[in-house]
């Protein structure tokens, strides 16, 4: 996707510079700015610290950040711990460690002097693989979007809400339930989009909001309680969420209010649909409220809040008495029963396991 004239991927090999880059998303909307990551801690703190968030996208990370440890100790010794250090930084979203096991599982066999190149080259492939996987996602979500279409006054756009970010920033590129929003938009299938503002970190609104302002698709930011409204007054078409972890039973996990969003959906017949890249099904776990575990995150991203002062510098403000605690669960649980189905890269499948194992034999064996 394009920023300004300019086409980034979220994360890249800079051949030249001879690092990998990534675009620091925690200064967004209000500055973009692109560092290097070099050493193993670079890219845990990246991860933890989420300078880059979203499954795929940490996935992929983890990925280069396997690749720069081999390229300066690629003894097993290295290979192990780097495992280690990345894989604990963030424990919902599975991706982070289905990249970790591929790349560890194609290093371990190769002898130390060719694990660097061959990490690199493995770390590229995850990436290119993930843009396609998205760009598919987009193909089969773009269909139920015209068929929603179809049913509508000619002109009248397919009103879309959306939770968390789900888009290029938090893949490789295209993203996740944004694909068949920018691909509808892109096909002259008119839409409009309901932006969950996503607290308390508000991707959304800082994320999500910007990413569809820079490719003009028309939408609307709102606070997260006002997608049950929205949709009790029949303005709300369609619901497309992300997942960080997908059980083999089709439970999903995805950002904190996922859940309400389902439910309200459910009460007011508003199809709600999950855009599911295959990595993010967990083939070993079936019963999500049981076995996923939900990353507790700092309370001062409860207690505080970022944004734009007046003289144009970002700062954090406190919001709450300096007295209170806070908790901060940052993912929740969506019974699949709540879910209308998940929308693949092989294509859309009903949220269960025999749909998911039809649609993905090969994975789920």
């Amino acid at each position: 996707m394009k920023v300004g004239d300019t086409a980034y991927r979220s994360i890249w090999y800079d051949e030249a510079a001879r690092e990998v880059r990534i675009i620091d998303q925690r200064w967004l909307p209000h500055e973009f700015r692109v560092v290097a990551l070099k050493t193993t801690e670079d890219f845990a703190k990246a991860i933890r610290e989420m300078w880059v968030r979203g499954a795929p996208l940490i996935g992929a990370t983890a990925a280069y950040g396997m690749a720069e440890a081999m390229a300066r100790d690629p003894s097993n010794a290295s290979l192990d711990a780097t495992w280690d250090i990345l894989h604990a930084t963030r424990p919902t979203a599975i991706n982070l460690r289905w990249a970790l096991d591929a790349m560890r599982g194609l290093l371990t066999p190769l002898p130390e002097s060719d694990r660097a190149a061959a990490a690199f080259r493995k770390a590229a492939a995850i990436c290119d693989e993930d843009v396609e996987i998205n760009r598919m996602i987009g193909v089969h979500g773009l269909q139920i979007i015209r068929d929603i279409a179809a049913r509508k006054p000619d002109g009248d756009p397919v009103r879309i809400l959306t939770h968390c970010n789900a888009g290029w920033l938090a893949t490789v590129d295209w993203g996740t339930a944004t694909s068949p929003l920018y691909q509808a938009h892109d096909a002259g299938v008119p839409v409009h989009v309901f932006v969950d503002e996503t607290r308390p970190r508000n991707q959304g609104a800082h994320l999500t909001a910007w990413e569809l302002a820079g490719h003009g698709v028309p939408h609307d930011l709102i606070v997260d309680n006002a997608g049950g409204h929205l949709m009790q007054h029949g303005l709300v078409d369609l619901v497309i969420t992300g997942t960080d972890r997908t059980t083999a039973a089709g439970d999903v996990c995805n950002k904190i209010g996922t859940y309400l969003k389902a439910l309200a959906a459910q009460d007011n017949g508003v199809p709600f649909y999950v855009a599911l890249p295959s990595p993010t099904i967990d083939w070993t776990v079936r019963d999500g409220l049981a076995e996923i575990p939900i990353e507790e995150r700092a309370p001062r991203e409860v207690t505080h809040i970022q944004g734009k002062l007046a003289d144009g510098r970002t700062a954090d403000v406190q919001i709450s008495p300096d007295a209170t605690p806070a908790r901060n669960p940052a993912f929740d649980v969506t019974p699949a029963r709540l879910v209308a189905g998940l929308i693949t890269e092989r294509g859309v499948a009903a949220a269960s396991a025999e749909a998911l194992r039809s649609l993905f034999p090969d994975r789920a064996a």
